[in-house]
């Protein structure tokens, strides 16, 4: 992993939907959700939103590099409803992705069980013996020269799920420090981006789809 400072981005969050009980954001690309350890990692997504929202309240978070639509519940009921949604798998989450190399086909599923990686911590690793179920379905978006735009929508949720998967297929998202080695490492982000999440409303009941388009 290559040397980390946390150098995380300046400006506004910006805000996709509040209710008074769910809040959904963009995170940006290089902010912890939570407070790392430490007083140089305080500044992070959630310390942000508590001036404007001082009740937020974390339900999923977001790896530091990956950017995208994060909810949080704005009372502890909406917390412990929306965090069921997530248990259940009763959500619907799309990635957007560019990956190492052109992927031939069009779509598959990746079904590869993961744990941690103990000696290598934070790393996960696909153990057929000792791995909890994972589950990533892709789709092919665009094929260019060297590298595959792509679909993903997990169907559990590991940590560093759909990293570890694309780099088990031959195809490491372009930008990670952690999976990928040689010229797909050397970007300036990793290219990871949740681009559509789908919750329902604890109180109602009502779908609510939340979109922020991948800004690469």
């Amino acid at each position: 992993m290559r040397d980390y400072v946390y150098n995380p981005p300046t400006g506004p969050i910006p805000i996709l939907y509040a209710d008074g009980q769910v809040l959904a954001v963009n995170k940006p690309e290089g902010l912890l959700t939570v407070p790392g350890k430490g007083e140089d990692k305080q500044d992070c997504l959630i310390n942000r939103l508590r001036a404007d929202f001082p009740g937020v309240r974390l339900v999923h978070r977001l790896d530091t590099d990956t950017s995208g639509v994060v909810v949080f519940g704005l009372t502890h009921e909406a917390q412990a409803n929306l965090g069921q949604q997530f248990e259940k798998r009763k959500t619907d989450k799309t990635y957007v992705a560019r990956v190492w190399g052109r992927m031939e086909q069009d779509e598959g599923r990746v079904d590869l069980p993961m744990i941690v990686d103990w000696p290598n911590r934070p790393r996960q690793h696909v153990n057929h013996e000792t791995g909890k179920p994972a589950q990533t379905d892709w789709r092919v978006l665009e094929r260019l020269e060297n590298e595959t735009r792509v679909a993903l929508i997990p169907l559990t949720g590991r940590s560093h799920q759909l990293r570890v998967h694309m780099a088990a297929l031959g195809h490491p998202i372009l930008g990670d420090d952690l999976y990928a080695e040689g010229p797909a490492r050397d970007f300036p982000r990793m290219m990871l981006h949740a681009e559509r999440l789908v919750v329902h409303q604890p109180g109602t009941g009502q779908k609510l789809e939340f979109h922020a388009p991948a800004p690469f």
